[in-house]
């Protein structure tokens, strides 16, 4: 499988096991009768799967970091990007 895509599809597994945990906590704290925002949630994993790929590939594809940054979210994209620029790493 293409690394690009494999790790488009692992941020979008780390972005949904955020959601879960949100969507989670959420309901444990609010004990109302609450609904789900589908299109929020859609926009969330879109967001995952960006991070995700662009982490896989600023990392040579490793699965575990595209996992990691779907989860964070654009929190770890931007972490990932400081270091290499340190490194000297040019876009």
């Amino acid at each position: 499988m293409d690394p690009i895509l494999s790790s488009i599809l692992f941020g979008v597994l780390g972005g949904l096991v955020r959601a879960l945990v949100g969507i989670a906590k959420y309901f444990e704290k609010n004990q109302q009768n609450q609904k789900i925002r589908f299109w929020y949630l859609a926009f969330s994993l879109f967001v995952a799967a960006i991070v995700g790929g662009l982490a896989g590939a600023l990392a040579n594809g490793d699965w575990r970091l595209a996992i990691i940054a779907g989860y964070a979210g654009t929190d770890f994209l931007e972490g990932l990007y400081k270091i290499k620029k340190k490194q000297g790493f040019e876009i």
